[in-house]
This record gives C-alpha cells, structure tokens and sequence, in this order.
C-alpha cells in the first residue's frame, strides 16, 4: 500500500500558462492512502454554493507555495469542499509548511471517481459517490472534489474533468 502517493499529473502539459490539461488516466477507481499528509488550507467565500473570491484566493495561495518553494510537481492535488452555502473549504498538497498560512494534515483512506461536466453538477455527482463507495460495502465520509482546470482552461481544452475524493 503506497502512503501519501497520488496518481501522476503532468504539470508540464500547460499550453495556457495557467491549469495544466489533465489526464484523467490512473485516476479512476484509485484508492489513495494518506497518513499525515500535509496540506495548506485556505477558504473561500460563495454565494449559495457559487464561489466568489476563489480566484483571489488561488492567487495568493500560488505566490505563498511558490516563493516557499512548496510545491511538489509528483504530489498535485486541490481538495475541495463546502462548508456552508457561504464557505468553501481548500486544501492544497504541499511539500513543507508554508508561512502564514494554515497548515493540516490529513489521514485516512480515499477512493476516487472522474467525472467530466460542469461545476454546477457537483451536486449531482454526491449521491453518485455515495452509492459507488456503499456498492463497494464502505461508509462514506467526507466527499471532496478536485476541480482540475479552472473554468477558462476547461475551455480552452474542451474537457472539465472533476475528480472526486471519498473518505471510507
């Protein structure tokens, strides 16, 4: 069993200078294993489940990681998830603990599902992942989502894959 390992992400494929394209191969059915793994958590405010700030927030997390030199090219993920109507929780993988900023770790298991849609369908995809995870006679706990290319690459790559991430 691998701890704290992630599916490759091949942050070099980045023709927008912004998202990467993702490949959503090796990330469907995977179980992922996380002991301690460290984590920058940032929130951002919504507006009935309409994120409002991300962008500002995305933002300010990148320059923080980046002058830290936080990142890890083979450990990319951003777990999402909502708190409230009102609150989005994030929770970036990170490779050492970033200055002014709130630092988690995480541990437990996770299984993951790729989906390819619209953000807006997220709220349909939760029961999916609940019957996936009760079909394969876990519990599930919590269900978050990794939105791999923001809206404006999704675009131009002509795919919004959405990973979701189930604790069991």
């Amino acid at each position: 069993m691998d701890i704290n390992v992630l599916p490759h992400y091949d942050a070099g494929d980045n023709p927008t200078g912004c998202c990467p394209r993702f490949n959503p191969e090796g990330w469907e059915g995977r179980n992922l294993h996380f002991r301690d793994k460290r984590f920058l958590r940032a929130t951002s405010r919504s507006i009935v489940h309409v994120p409002v700030n991300i962008g500002r927030v995305f933002e300010r997390v990148d320059r923080r990681v980046t002058r830290a030199h936080g990142w890890d090219p083979d450990d990319i993920i951003v777990l999402s998830r909502d708190l409230s109507p009102w609150e989005t929780e994030h929770l970036f993988a990170v490779s050492r603990d970033i200055p002014g900023e709130e630092m988690v770790t995480l541990s437990g298991d996770f299984i993951t599902h790729v989906f390819e849609g619209p953000y807006g369908a997220a709220r349909n995809w939760v029961p999916e992942l609940e019957r996936m995870v009760l079909a394969k006679g876990l519990t599930p706990k919590t269900i978050y989502f990794f939105y791999t290319t923001c809206p404006d690459c999704a675009k131009v790559y002509g795919r919004n894959y959405v990973v979701g991430v189930v604790e069991v």
